[in-house]
């Protein structure tokens, strides 16, 4: 408080001389300072009156405007520098990267990871994680900030980054030579490498264009580059151990699921519709006459043409079934909180679609296919996972029984 003698106080604050004076030692009285106070706006009202005559109008003062531009990405980066190299190369920072992505072998988890980490190091408005999904496409794995019309300028970005295996920055990328796409925004992406192969990009967006080129310092690249290490490993690790449990319940022909996997979810499926009360409905799939195919054709084409059934039927189905191959040409749908009328409908989607289709038509072939479907639902027409699969089965064959190409639910076992 010493630091406060001998400072000139401003006439027009009372506020200001009363915390101020009265904190001191040695302090006057109230109606002191109050007197002080009103000699010292007297004195300056003296000091103006003679200069405003009267009848005479002052010009009024352009305001001035004291808000100050908030600074663009590249600025942010800039001077957040310093903060941001004592960060990533203090000691233990490569180890808590370590500990962290050693948690989880989930994907998305080590993206959101990943995610929450980067917001602490640089100051841009939204981030996102891509790499590549099961199938070989670019995946949005996590994100903060990001619109949907995002989607595509983190996508042709991710491209780059990972076609390149290098780092980019741009304060624009609509007028960057590198990408095409109309989107304003700077951008600062790196790769995310795992024995020296991109495996997935880490983005930083800001939607507003910077002055220059959004840049990091070479010594705290470095440093980043290094923490971003074990996140990448753990990334390539995950996405490689779920490639692998794809593929164990998957068909390799149809890539549908397998019959190991159908035999899984039905298990789940029952279980969870006891519990909730909920229906549960199984579709089985058998085509006619598929034999002739192979006899006149040869199994090449036979098996192509499964692969288009396979198509077919995957695309009459709703989001939530799934779809497998049971084996041979019998496909099977599992229908999740699903009624008997419910399951009837998909299943006479299925057949009308696979009846109206021209398969290998790309091989100058134009063969015509027909299905057999039988509907079975729990609790309906069975009250376990087997018995459904029974039921289903055996509603197929009387559809056979009948001429083919119609479909058939199953009765209740009194009325069997």
């Amino acid at each position: 408080m010493n630091s406060q003698r001998g400072k000139q106080l401003p006439a027009s604050d009372p506020a200001l001389w009363y915390s101020r004076l009265t904190d001191m030692p040695g302090a006057r009285s109230a109606l002191s300072l109050r007197r002080d106070w009103t000699r010292a706006r007297l004195r300056t009202y003296r000091a103006v009156a003679p200069i405003v005559k009267r009848g005479v109008n002052v010009p009024r003062a352009t305001p001035v405007s004291l808000a100050v531009p908030e600074p663009d990405f590249s600025t942010r980066l800039r001077i957040s520098g310093s903060a941001l190299r004592n960060r990533v190369e203090r000691r233990g920072a490569l180890l808590d990267m370590v500990r962290a992505f050693n948690t989880s072998l989930e994907p998305v988890r080590l993206a959101q990871l990943l995610v929450d980490r980067a917001v602490t190091w640089v100051p841009a408005a939204c981030w996102a994680v891509v790499s590549s999904d099961l199938s070989g496409h670019l995946a949005l794995l996590a994100d903060r900030g990001l619109t949907e019309d995002m989607g595509p300028a983190i996508e042709v970005v991710a491209k780059w980054v990972m076609r390149q295996g290098e780092g980019f920055a741009t304060a624009n990328l609509r007028t960057d030579g590198r990408v095409s796409h109309p989107t304003v925004g700077a951008v600062l992406a790196l790769p995310l490498l795992s024995r020296g192969t991109p495996v997935g990009a880490l983005i930083a967006v800001d939607r507003e264009p910077c002055a220059s080129e959004p840049r990091l310092a070479p010594a705290t690249l470095r440093a980043v580059r290094v923490l971003l290490e074990p996140a990448g490993a753990a990334l390539d690790h995950a996405m490689i151990l779920k490639r692998a449990e794809a593929l164990s319940v998957t068909d390799d022909l149809t890539h549908l699921y397998n019959s190991r996997y159908l035999n899984q979810v039905l298990r789940r499926e029952t279980k969870r519709a006891s519990r909730s009360g909920h229906s549960l409905s199984l579709l089985f799939v058998d085509l006619d006459g598929f034999k002739s195919i192979n006899d006149s054709h040869g199994h090449l084409f036979g098996s192509r043409a499964l692969v288009e059934v396979a198509d077919v039927v995957r695309r009459s189905a709703r989001e939530t079934d799934v779809v497998a191959r049971f084996g041979g040409d019998e496909f099977a749908l599992v229908l999740p909180d699903t009624g008997r009328d419910g399951a009837f409908a998909v299943g006479e989607r299925v057949r009308r679609r696979i009846a109206g289709q021209r398969f290998l038509a790309g091989d100058g072939l134009d063969i015509r296919l027909t299905a057999s479907v039988g509907v079975a639902t729990l609790p309906d027409a069975a009250a376990t996972p087997d018995e459904l699969v029974q039921a289903a089965d055996m509603a197929m064959y009387r559809v056979k029984q009948a001429g083919k190409n119609g479909i058939q639910a199953a009765v209740p076992p009194a009325d069997n």
